[in-house]
């Protein structure tokens, strides 16, 4: 016989990253903080809590949703994927390989978000144009970065994912070629 669950306390299976997983938590956690306090997985991270950033970003059935807002019960029956599931083994999702190519992470701590916003977009159009990107990512916000780096590593996944073997340009990595004349100089 099972031991009852106290008052206030909700109990549900998840299937958070392709493993179904049976959690006790408080009944009003959202579905952020069950998965970084009661199922360890932390990559997820806690930012303005209000559904502004993005940083909280997973997705839900392939979508991205703001894990902040949501309720956990309400992902029961459902496939939860955080940044944790990009990773198949050793190998590294092609957004992740062109996010660490290119340095497309400052401090990193938006950068889960927008993996994740990134792998919806490039699941349903894996060559995105550059303001489709932009318009995806419109609700992650970076304070580290100019973004710039963000779309171009976004852009080289997405053509990865093609099957395009065509690195971005050097200037993507090193910054624009001095001229001639200033180089001689």
């Amino acid at each position: 016989m099972s031991s009852p669950v106290p008052s206030g306390t909700s109990v549900a299976t998840l299937r958070v990253n392709g493993e179904e997983r049976t959690v006790a938590f408080p009944t009003h956690h959202t579905l952020l903080e069950v998965l970084r306090e009661e199922l360890g997985l932390t990559g997820t991270k806690h930012g303005c809590e209000l559904g502004e950033c993005g940083t909280c970003t997973v997705l839900l059935d392939g979508k991205p949703v703001l894990s902040c807002l949501m309720l956990t019960v309400e992902a029961e029956g459902h496939a939860v994927e955080t940044v944790e599931g990009l990773q198949q083994g050793n190998q590294l999702h092609p957004l992740q390989s062109a996010f660490a190519d290119l340095g497309a992470a400052q401090c990193g701590y938006c950068t889960p978000g927008i993996l994740m916003a990134s792998k919806a977009l490039l699941a349903a159009n894996p060559a995105a144009t550059r303001e489709e990107i932009a318009s995806a990512l419109s609700g992650n916000l970076c304070r580290c970065t100019g973004y710039q780096k963000i779309l171009e590593a976004v852009e080289w996944a997405g053509r990865t994912l093609c099957g395009e073997n065509s690195p971005p340009a050097r200037e993507c990595s090193f910054g624009e070629r001095l001229p001639e004349e200033v180089q001689r100089g």
